[in-house]
């Protein structure tokens, strides 16, 4: 798939970005990765990555009061970084979830969310 290893590439341009990857987040499984991992394991932050999108799509906690509305992104932030999962939204089966790691100190998060937000859309149309 082209359009997943320019994403890769093109995430990893996000000032901070420490990794990278495309994950099905309903097997866990890591369809591409790039740069560093939490640990150095990218098949666990892939299946955990799948654990928070499965958590936080099955929640009633997380429903919003406007009907169809759809869970786009979470953000999870520790002491030295930024976690940001964007869900992939398609028109048949949407099953994957670009995942990006960013050094706190240098990372911006609004920046980041406008960029994976166009990555994911140009994913979609390759």
């Amino acid at each position: 798939m082209p359009g997943v290893d320019h994403c890769l590439q093109e995430a990893m341009t996000i000032p901070g970005a420490v990794g990278a990857s495309i994950v099905d987040y309903t097997t866990g499984f890591p369809v591409a990765t790039t740069g560093a991992a939490p640990n150095s394991d990218h098949e666990a932050a892939a299946a955990g990555t799948a654990e928070v999108v499965q958590a936080a799509n099955s929640r009633s906690l997380f429903v919003s009061a406007v009907p169809h509305d759809l869970l786009e992104d979470l953000i999870i932030t520790t002491a030295g970084g930024y976690h940001l999962l964007r869900l992939v939204q398609t028109e048949f089966d949407s099953r994957l979830v670009l995942y990006v790691w960013l050094d706190r100190v240098r990372g911006n998060l609004a920046v980041a969310r406008r960029k994976m937000q166009r990555l994911a859309d140009e994913l979609v149309t390759t």
